[in-house]
């Protein structure tokens, strides 16, 4: 099973003129050089993302999709601002981002570009691409890689006005919510139900930190020879908010069936044999990392966390539909929306504590 990135021809959709990408990037990176080669990631679902093969190195490229796009999203130039903070200003791994272009005209979307990192990349937290010595190493580093994102001042590094520093769940819930509703294809009743109950079943509490929006294996990068975190990708869902939604998010698998192509899921796998930890164990050294007693209300961030995947799915699909999609799975990942909606709701209805 590989463990590098998965790479194509650039998709039809998403071809750009790249003599004038190199032109700009000569002016914008001293001692680029005159030669560029360019390849499409495969895997990423919104914003299209490029290897650059050049004279002075390999880079990566991220752009907004071609064609029309919901309101806020795609923004890549905010994920050059946190990648850029955090880079600069802490120890968080992520990668040297190199240079933003919010010119459409150049390439015909905004886009920026940061630097190749080698290392390894396994979607599925069951992380059967590893060893299984390295299993729980590699989710230990996520759960400490995690915390320290969120300990981060966000104001010492230039972020306090990444995102607003109070009422992320309730503010992410309607947004979702119309991002849903903008992209809605058929009737989902188990989505009608939770946009109805999330908001007036919020968090008891309140916090603020650097939430990735997006935390999972499959935008974690492990060292090529160790199963450490060498850097957090794909920033674009990130904004100011509530740490623990990231916690839920990537404590997902464990309520998502393994059967399932594409879920991701951990039900149904005897986790001792894999050698991975379970929820509570997850929770706990979390909650040890952050100087937490415990979790309150955590059916809450779980079922948003599956309502807000959903709708990302949901957009994934009509955007399928629309012909723009970045992956080419993009038909049968929109699809699983509804499972998530599901899943969702009977957490909420029946509450899950960890």
């Amino acid at each position: 099973m590989s463990t590098s990135p998965d790479l194509v021809e650039v998709l039809d959709a998403h071809k750009f003129n790249e003599a004038n990408l190199l032109a700009w990037l000569q002016q914008a990176i001293p001692g680029f050089g005159n030669r560029l080669q360019v390849q499409q990631f495969q895997g990423g679902q919104s914003n299209p993302t490029f290897l650059l093969d050049t004279d002075s190195g390999r880079y990566v490229l991220r752009k907004k999709p071609p064609g029309k796009t919901l309101p806020s999203a795609h923004m890549v130039e905010r994920e050059y601002k946190v990648i850029r903070a955090l880079a600069d200003n802490t120890s968080v791994p992520v990668p040297k981002a190199r240079v933003l272009c919010e010119d459409s005209e150049v390439i015909g979307t905004p886009f920026y570009v940061m630097d190749f990192m080698e290392g390894r990349i396994v979607s599925h937290s069951a992380l059967r691409a590893l060893d299984k010595a390295e299993r729980l190493p590699a989710h230990h580093s996520a759960i400490d890689t995690l915390a320290a994102l969120h300990s981060v001042d966000v104001n010492a590094v230039g972020l306090g006005d990444f995102g607003r520093p109070e009422g992320y769940v309730a503010r992410q819930v309607a947004r979702w919510t119309k991002q849903y509703l903008a992209s809605k294809t058929d009737d989902l009743p188990e989505m009608d139900k939770l946009i109805d109950w999330l908001p007036d079943n919020l968090p008891s509490t309140d916090e603020c930190a650097i939430a990735h929006g997006d935390y999972r294996f499959g935008n974690l990068m492990l060292a090529p020879d160790s199963p450490q975190v060498i850097a957090i990708l794909d920033w674009e869902l990130s904004t100011l908010g509530h740490p623990l939604a990231d916690l839920a998010y990537y404590c997902l698998p464990y309520h998502l069936p393994s059967d399932l192509e594409g879920m991701r899921g951990l039900q149904g796998e005897d986790l001792e044999a894999l050698g991975i930890p379970t929820e509570q164990e997850t929770i706990k050294r979390y909650c040890d990392r952050s100087g937490r007693d415990g979790i309150a209300d955590w059916h809450v961030y779980l079922a948003f966390s599956l309502f807000r995947l959903a709708a990302i799915l949901q957009g994934v699909y009509k955007r399928a539909l629309d012909g723009n999609a970045a992956n080419a799975n993009a038909l049968d990942v929109g699809k699983r929306a509804n499972l998530l909606a599901q899943v969702g709701w009977k957490i909420a209805s029946e509450g899950v504590q960890p």
